[in-house]
């Protein structure tokens, strides 16, 4: 068969791009280094870091967002400072984190059925008497009261 028809050259080396920082800015733009899908949908990568969150109205330092009173003045001796608030122009990824929490979520540590069943039988048939229990002919496991008390 013919050979389909085409230039065909060899890859070149670029010496005037640097290969290690190209990789790297490739890598962080590809990897979802943020775990919340909600920050990772609005993320904008072409502004800072400091520009995304305090456009979704985020903080990137909690000690300057709630700083600590160091002591105790009257309010007559201070003068209230107004700080300007900055513009939240991404007030979704707030309410999405927000509610996030309220929503109900599966426990992942329950019990088998057929070891709540099992419970179930040995309460019903023999209530709070133990011994009855360790001597049960269902009772497949090797607990009895005396290795349990030693």
């Amino acid at each position: 068969m013919p050979k389909a028809k085409g230039k065909t050259r060899r890859q070149k080396f670029s010496y005037n791009v640097n290969q290690k920082r190209l990789n790297q800015n490739v890598r962080w733009k590809a990897a979802s280094w943020v775990k919340c899908s909600h920050i990772q949908h609005a993320w904008n990568h072409a502004k800072s870091m400091q520009q995304n969150l305090i456009e979704m109205g985020l903080a990137m330092d909690p000690n300057k967002a709630v700083p600590l009173c160091k002591r105790k003045v009257k309010a007559m001796d201070v003068d209230v400072e107004e700080r300007s608030m900055e513009l939240v122009r991404k007030p979704y990824v707030l309410n999405d984190l927000e509610a996030e929490p309220s929503l109900s979520e599966k426990k992942g540590n329950t019990l088998s059925r057929e070891l709540i069943d099992y419970v179930c039988y040995m309460v019903e048939k023999h209530g709070d008497n133990y011994k009855a229990m360790a001597q049960d002919e269902k009772n497949y496991y090797p607990h009895t009261l005396q290795t349990d008390s030693e």
